[in-house]
């Protein structure tokens, strides 16, 4: 809903974005005035708006007073021509309102006035402010009906439900994972008197896991059903995810990084754990270490000669021993995977040498 004073501004914002075209083409068309001059006038400011709202700075302004003033979410790569179709129609609608009102206003301050015309008069003011509000509000359901179908909101659309499809799938993959691993422990101990406690620490473990993924689906479903967004883990949550598993984790202090890299390299570890402990063998290894760019033990991040030099560079290697019958192909795991590390400006890579399973990503700190 909007506010009524905000609505106000937003109509004399418009207003006054076209006064100097305004003031020229009064100074060209009313020579007298008159009933016609003033409907010429009127019509004339139509065509003018459309030429102000091409100017540069008028559509960066009205970006502003449509989130600030009506609280319309505006995508943050806008198509230029549904952008300035709405600047043309705040421009002209609120230039009119406000001729208006200002039109009614000198007659309040007229000593000559009765009491009768200052009454009417008044309520005629209050009327026009009125109708400046209700069509404020009608603007401000255009521009969200107009900005809803704009190419670029679609695109982001798409690509924060790409993202969240991602997050689904790999944070429910490795509860799976988790479960199944810790059932057939618990199955396993379950075989032997001696190390039944082993076995109720496995089915606790798992009653958690599956507790957790099935609260983390629900928050993603819900996300998806309502379009809002959801803040994905980072790697602070590094030590919940290998508690309990049969995981060597070695990891830098990664408190500085920036929470999208920092969120980028859970995802990548999270997924490459999953795939380790559902197509591996043995422990699985995961070493996590922030260096700096001129650290020939580093990875260039980037890619060759263009790759940024200077700062820091996050290095992610998760590996275990390759199972007999290993996978063949290349799963939606690593496709993930090289897609989260190309988003983040990274790179990826996987092997497989010496009976070793290596995936390994490096990204910008």
């Amino acid at each position: 809903m909007t506010i009524p004073w905000k609505a106000l501004l937003y109509q004399l914002l418009g207003a006054a974005l076209l006064t100097p075209a305004a003031a020229v083409l009064a100074l060209v068309l009313v020579t007298e005035v008159s009933p016609a001059r003033v409907l010429l006038l009127w019509a004339a400011c139509l065509p003018a708006s459309a030429l102000v709202a091409c100017l540069p700075p008028v559509p960066r302004l009205e970006v502003i007073a449509l989130s600030e003033l009506l609280g319309v979410a505006v995508p943050e790569r806008t198509d230029p021509v549904y952008l300035r179709v709405l600047t043309a129609l705040h421009l002209f609608v609120g230039a009119t309102l406000s001729a208006g009102a200002l039109a009614l206003a000198p007659a309040l301050t007229r000593p000559q006035a009765a009491h009768g015309d200052l009454a009417q008069v008044s309520v005629m003011i209050v009327v026009v402010l009125a109708a400046m509000v209700l069509v404020a509000a009608g603007q401000q359901r255009v521009a969200r009906r107009l900005l809803r179908s704009d190419p670029s909101l679609v695109i982001e659309v798409l690509g924060r439900r790409q993202s969240l499809t991602l997050e689904l799938h790999d944070s429910v993959g490795h509860a799976l994972s988790v479960v199944l691993v810790q059932a057939m422990a618990a199955q396993a101990a379950l075989g032997r008197p001696e190390t039944v406690p082993v076995a109720e620490r496995s089915l606790d473990h798992l009653v958690s896991t599956a507790r957790d993924a099935q609260q983390e689906l629900d928050v993603l479903l819900r996300v998806l059903d309502e379009g809002s967004t959801a803040q994905a883990p980072t790697l602070a949550a590094l030590g919940a995810l290998v508690h309990g598993l049969d995981v060597e984790c070695r990891a830098d202090p990664v408190d500085r990084l920036p929470e999208g890299t920092s969120r980028a390299a859970y995802a990548i570890a999270r997924e490459a754990v999953t795939n380790a402990l559902k197509h591996g063998r043995g422990p699985v290894r995961l070493d996590l270490a922030v260096r700096d760019r001129a650290d020939p033990g580093g990875t260039a991040v980037g890619g060759g000669p263009k790759g940024r030099r200077g700062g820091k560079a996050v290095v992610l290697v998760v590996e275990n021993e390759v199972a007999a019958t290993a996978p063949a192909g290349e799963g939606r795991g690593l496709v993930g995977m090289r897609m989260r590390a190309r988003l983040a400006g990274g790179a990826f890579e996987r092997e497989e040498v010496d009976g070793t399973w290596r995936v390994k990503a490096t990204l910008p700190g």
